[in-house]
């Protein structure tokens, strides 16, 4: 069937175009926001006051049998110093500007471009603040063209005797990693961490080496930080808490397959999906031994006018503070995380 020529239709073009006809666009804006930042969101907040801030730690002698004599005269062991740790702080920062005519118009999904670009540009500071949080990043001093920066997690959990087959705070995957990040008894990192070059399988028991280095000096990481890699072979671990959830009669049973709890033989262990970390990499983290700490917080300001529009700057000033080197550990997979010690059917009611 033809279209007769003198019918008048939507198209925009050729003979008979109706013309005029209002643009069909939804007021609302889908956002797409992978934001979830574990670090930002849950670590303790501290208040920082210079661009090189300090703490201190401290760690117990190593047990002895200690037997004394009778009616010994005592003697006196040396009182053992707190370790004294620092970082820099880093400037992190997000900018835009946008013309004021654009924010005078009437646009779709938001009343304020200025109000939108804020909130964009702040979701951005958080992912890259977490980024760099839960990363391989040492700290450095900068100068008048280089930036301060703090140091990473994976930086802070170091050992002079990495494993392969044992516990430590750093634990290789296989005998055959050249993995290597210096342990921090005092100071900031400032050393390079040497990534291996030999992939090594994600298995329970590795895991589990970890776990018992950060117990084994008093730590509790009760907090387990994986990448999608690494968590779908977690999923496959046989000492992965139950999977089966409890539903009411009136309910249709569930199956859950993704483990959030994992039992070792050092705690009950909660497991993070994070976006930004390394698949190279496992933490095993004492929450309690970490924290921001701010010289300015997260703050949204306007810049100097050159022109017709606005300027905006959404900027921190920040470190990372590890209280403590000993309460936490890694497990290090190499370049990539491929296998584990196999998959398992998830359970189900």
């Amino acid at each position: 069937m033809t279209l007769l020529t003198t019918t008048t239709h939507t198209y925009s073009t050729g003979y008979g175009s109706a013309g005029g006809q209002r643009e069909d666009l939804s007021d609302v804006i889908y956002d797409l926001f992978p934001e979830d930042t574990w670090a930002v969101t849950n670590l303790d907040k501290e208040k920082a006051n210079a661009t090189y801030t300090e703490w201190l730690g401290q760690s117990l002698a190593a047990p002895t049998a200690n037997a004394q004599l009778e009616g010994d005269d005592a003697s006196f062991d040396a009182l053992t110093a707190p370790s004294r740790f620092g970082s820099y702080l880093q400037i992190s920062a997000k900018t835009f500007i946008v013309s004021d005519s654009l924010e005078s118009v009437s646009k779709a999904g938001r009343s304020s471009e200025l109000a939108r670009g804020a909130m964009v540009k702040m979701r951005e500071l958080k992912r890259d603040i977490e980024t760099r949080i839960v990363q391989n990043g040492i700290s450095t001093a900068g100068g008048a063209g280089t930036a301060r920066t703090t140091a990473g997690m994976e930086a802070w959990i170091g050992d002079a005797t990495a494993s392969a087959g044992g516990a430590s705070h750093v634990v290789l995957a296989t005998t055959s990693a050249s993995s290597t990040t210096p342990p921090i008894s005092s100071g900031t990192p400032g050393t390079a961490i040497t990534d291996g070059t030999t992939t090594g399988a994600f298995t329970s028991t590795n895991l589990n080496y970890a776990l018992q280095g950060a117990w084994a000096d008093g730590g509790d990481a009760t907090t387990i930080l994986l990448t999608a890699k690494q968590k779908a072979l977690l999923d496959g671990f046989t000492s992965v808490a139950t999977r089966m959830v409890d539903v009411s009669r009136t309910q249709q049973a569930s199956i859950t397959g993704a483990a959030n709890i994992y039992v070792s033989d050092f705690g009950v262990h909660k497991v993070i999906l994070n976006r930004y970390g390394r698949d190279s990499v496992v933490l095993c983290l004492d929450p309690s031994m970490w924290a921001i700490r701010f010289l300015r917080e997260f703050k949204s300001r306007p810049l100097a006018r050159t022109g017709d529009a606005e300027k905006r700057q959404i900027i921190a000033e920040w470190a990372l503070v590890c209280r403590n080197p000993l309460a936490s550990s890694k497990l290090l997979l190499a370049l990539d995380v491929t296998t584990g010690e196999g998959a398992k059917a998830p359970s189900f009611i």
